[in-house]
């Protein structure tokens, strides 16, 4: 059998990094990363973006040498994306702070709201409704991340994790503050509106885990297959019916509904700017079901049916 061989280029430079002679024709671009690895241990798989073109897209580490519009001697150009970290262990910080975080709050340890308030306890029933759904919500989340999701990618650059923990921690701070301030005011309409409210948080918190499990069915452990999501027997996926991302659909309703439960400011911003971000990664995701998939179903929108 023929070999290949495999130039690898510095993207930035075009310096020469690395020359692989012997190639496999069917090696794939994994494959391909651990070969370079030996020569340049501190780019571990994980840190290598390998690429056809300088400024192009990175190529999958499923992709075959000789199903690349490639030579016999491939030149493929690399970047370093950086000290990696997992996404497990991003998600996991990332929901661990804001639960340890609020109930900081809701018992008012000592130094938050002054001396006389040391672990007291509001007298208002929303107050530790509040602080029950945002308990349930990360602590969903937490067991999510081991038990439910499977990642098409492993790692994330190491410095995303600082961002994204500035963002949860600190919005989740800044909630906390102000329901369990022992000058907190219950909602304008009272009771109903807390009930309502809470209802709306519920409802699209089953329908958030749901969705969840549906795409986990979709992907077998170990393997980075994508299929069509399509709604099962469960009612709280039909909404994909309608939209690309139900999840996001159903997140952001949750948020909307602890609002409202809460009548807080910081958590209506909190809601807006995650609505903000989670419109822009369903956007990214439609656009890859619609590239990917040719017979994608043609009345789905991103995140909100008919509109968005």
């Amino acid at each position: 059998m023929k070999h290949s061989e495999v130039e690898i280029l510095d993207a930035k430079t075009r310096e020469k990094l690395c020359f692989l002679d012997k190639v496999e024709p069917q090696a794939t671009i994994a494959e391909i990363k651990n070969l370079f690895t030996k020569s340049h241990p501190q780019w571990y798989p994980a840190r290598q973006s390998l690429r056809l073109d300088p400024k192009g897209k990175s190529l999958k580490d499923e992709d075959v040498l000789q199903k690349l519009p490639v030579g016999t001697t491939a030149t493929l150009y690399f970047r370093d994306l950086g000290a990696q970290i997992s996404w497990v262990t991003v998600f996991l910080t990332e929901y661990a702070g804001p639960l340890f975080i609020y109930l900081l709050f809701y018992f008012r340890v000592p130094f938050i709201y002054g001396h006389k308030y040391d672990f007291t306890s509001s007298r208002h029933t929303v107050v530790h409704l509040a602080c029950v759904c945002h308990s349930f919500h990360y602590i969903k989340r937490l067991l999510e991340t081991p038990f439910v999701h499977r990642f098409s990618h492993g790692t994330m650059p190491l410095r995303n994790i600082f961002k994204n923990c500035t963002y949860y921690w600190g919005f989740a701070a800044w909630m906390a503050y102000y329901i369990n301030h022992p000058l907190y005011t219950p909602p304008t309409y009272g009771a109903q509106q807390v009930k309502l409210a809470l209802a709306v948080f519920v409802i699209c918190q089953l329908g958030n885990f749901s969705i969840h499990m549906a795409l986990r069915d979709l992907r077998p452990a170990g393997s980075k297959t994508r299929k069509i999501p399509y709604p099962t027997k469960n009612p709280f996926t039909w909404l994909f019916l309608l939209v690309s991302c139900p999840n996001y659909t159903y997140e952001v309703g949750s948020w909307i509904g602890f609002a409202i439960m809460t009548q807080c400011l910081p958590v209506a911003l909190f809601s807006l700017v995650g609505f903000t971000q989670m419109t822009i990664w369903a956007k990214g995701k439609h656009r890859s079901y619609l590239k990917e998939f040719r017979d994608y179903p043609p009345l789905r929108m991103p995140i909100i049916p008919f509109l968005l």
